[in-house]
């Protein structure tokens, strides 16, 4: 196997689904202090999310709040309760091309702007027999991350 030509920074950030994001954000927002950043909807992804926040700069950890924009329709945020969790990557396409090349099964969808307008893809949540490696039951959200998180994550090595 050749070696990685990426890195895992970090964790960008966890997402959580449930049938009504307003109970959600009576934990997090009112209860845990938790701060509002943004919104995102797409009919697409059948998601309707409130973006939160903790922490600070390039160490920010969002909790993505999801509910579905048709409780009856596919992908079905709200069926998993931890819907997925997000990590920082220094060079995503690098990081994709390796890990395809080596049997990891990615979701369908390719490289594309996220929510937070960062480049992302999604790790499988289940093999296959043409890609035996995958999230063993959890989706994984690769991040591209910016410059400054490249940045602050190398200062810390």
């Amino acid at each position: 196997m050749n070696p990685r030509p990426f890195k895992v920074l970090g964790i960008q950030q966890i997402a959580i689904g449930g049938p009504d994001k307003f109970k959600l954000r009576q934990l997090w927002v009112d209860m845990l202090g938790l701060e509002i950043t943004g919104n995102f909807v797409s009919e697409r992804e059948n998601v309707d999310e409130d973006i939160v926040a903790m922490g600070k700069g390039p160490f920010k950890v969002e909790v993505d709040l999801m509910q579905p924009v048709d409780p009856d329709k596919k992908p079905a945020v709200h069926a998993t309760p931890l819907n997925h969790v997000g990590l920082w990557i220094d060079d995503l396409p690098k990081a994709v091309e390796w890990l395809t090349a080596n049997g990891v099964r990615f979701a369908p969808g390719g490289i594309r702007k996220g929510a937070a307008g960062f480049d992302i893809t999604f790790l499988h949540p289940k093999a296959s027999a043409e890609f035996p490696i995958a999230g063993e039951g959890v989706l994984i959200e690769m991040v591209q991350a910016p410059p400054e998180v490249i940045e602050a994550f190398a200062k810390l090595a």
